[in-house]
């Protein structure tokens, strides 16, 4: 029983090596994927057009636009029309509505006939225009300004596409890594139930113990409870990549891995240059500033004289349907504000938020260049990391083959086993944590660097 214990030990011992080698070492599928598989490219994709924040930052983008298009209304003319139906025995009333009407007589200007006038009525049909003609250019000021908020809007909106895939990625390597953690629990309470039965074969034949079976005993309870504990982790993963593509729960599909690699080295310098280039955010932050200081110099021209020009159309009838008189009145009009104190007050508060706008931006730069450093140092070491533990899973493997022969020979105890089993599940975790963190974090580094897009994202896989 021993020996059969053994020879499907090193079966699965040789299955699992096999996997762990075919997965670092196969190369990118070309092929479609499964109708059931759910690519890093898929999720992606459905994020960027299901997710709110992606129709958030849309709808801010249009608005945007919106106040461009209504800063330009301002070289057109207003335009205005009143249709006006009044009655009464007013005497400047009366007298002034007979002369639009152009029915005024000579009876008219009898003493009794203007000091009481007999009651009137009056259509009063207008269409009056205004239309400003100079203003030291501050209407292409404020154009300029909604071009400069427009602008950054549709900045935020790919750096709000940036987090996104950002999220789903994290997302999508979380559930393979628990998926992970699954597997390597499933294998270690397979074999903690195996060590059992070989236990208890070898205290009925007098080999070992009772302790050695009390031990294997709450060694298979343990790795039960790991296994219960990874799938759980599953199902937290797995609502953390729907929140990210923003999709309730769905039937889940098989995720394609996203094999492990060495991802190329940066210069941080080179990656902290191109973050000031590049990042969206950080060019919202300017267009935001550069909208401030066109709004700055758009009030400062308010101070200065304009020129309207305006016009006036009027047509007087008896009745609705009668015919009347029109009239109309065109003219040229010089404005300017003797005491202007409430533009003083507007000029006073777009500079106050020019200088936030400017201390944003310099706060924005600082930010970046602190989390383009973090990322690239923990990128580093997760790439560091990955060979350790690699090399440690290795000599776990190796140290657990030795063991499990000298507590075979009884050259060592049930303690000694459990342990180089706990060294080996350990360094299976660490492992893929470490290929989890690689990718992670070279991901997080593209992303402070301004060049997460989705086909950078996609390539992982």
């Amino acid at each position: 029983m021993s020996r059969i214990f053994k020879s499907r030990l090193w079966l699965a011992l040789a299955a699992v090596a096999l996997l762990l080698a075919t997965l670092s070492l196969a190369p990118r599928a070309a092929a479609q994927p499964p109708q059931n598989e759910l690519t890093l490219r898929q999720a992606i994709r459905t994020a960027l057009s299901r997710n709110p924040s992606a129709t958030l930052a849309q709808a801010q983008q249009s608005a945007a636009q919106a106040g461009v298009d209504a800063a330009r209304t301002a070289w057109l003319p207003q335009l205005g029309f009143t249709e006006d139906i009044s009655r009464g025995n007013d005497p400047v009333y009366a007298f002034g509505t007979r002369l639009r009407q152009q029915r005024f007589t000579q009876q008219d200007f009898a003493l009794n006939a203007l000091n009481k006038p007999t009651p009137i009525g009056n259509f009063a049909t207008r269409l009056n225009g205004q239309w400003m003609l100079f203003d030291w250019l501050g209407r292409e000021k404020r154009i300029r300004s909604a071009k400069d908020v427009s602008a950054g809007a549709a900045s935020m909106s790919d750096d709000v596409n940036q987090q996104i895939v950002l999220r789903v990625v994290e997302a999508y390597q979380s559930v393979l890594y628990a998926q992970r953690r699954l597997t390597v629990a499933r294998y270690e309470q397979g074999t903690a139930d195996a060590l059992l039965h070989d236990a208890q074969v070898r205290v009925k034949a007098g080999l070992a113990v009772e302790s050695d079976l009390l031990a294997a005993q709450v060694n298979l309870s343990e790795r039960e409870q790991d296994t219960i504990a990874a799938q759980g982790d599953v199902d937290t993963a797995w609502a953390g990549l729907e929140a990210a593509m923003g999709v309730n729960a769905t039937p889940r599909r098989h995720l394609a891995p996203i094999p492990p690699r060495a991802y190329p080295a940066t210069d941080l310098t080179q990656d902290i240059d191109q973050a000031v280039k590049t990042r969206p955010d950080l060019k919202a932050l300017r267009q935001q500033n550069a909208a401030q200081r066109e709004l700055v110099s758009a009030a400062r021209r308010d101070f200065l004289p304009r020129i309207d020009a305006y016009g006036n159309w009027e047509t007087d009838r008896d009745t609705f349907a009668g015919n009347g008189g029109n009239n109309w009145v065109a003219g040229v009009q010089l404005k300017l504000d003797i005491l202007p104190l409430g533009k003083r007050a507007r000029l006073l508060a777009a500079k106050a938020k020019q200088q936030e706008a400017e201390a944003r931006q310099r706060a924005g730069e600082q930010a970046i260049r602190l989390a383009v450093e973090q990322a690239w140092t923990a990128h580093r070491t997760a790439g560091l990391q990955v060979k350790t533990a690699q090399a440690a899973m290795a000599q776990a493997a190796e140290s657990l083959r030795i063991l499990r022969n000298r507590y075979h020979a009884g050259l060592a105890t049930m303690t000694d086993l459990l342990r180089a089993e706990d060294a080996q599940r350990r360094s299976q975790n660490d492992y893929w944590r470490a290929v989890y963190g690689n990718t992670v974090t070279y991901t997080q580094l593209m992303y402070a660097t301004g060049n997460l897009t989705p086909a950078a994202a996609e390539a992982l896989q």
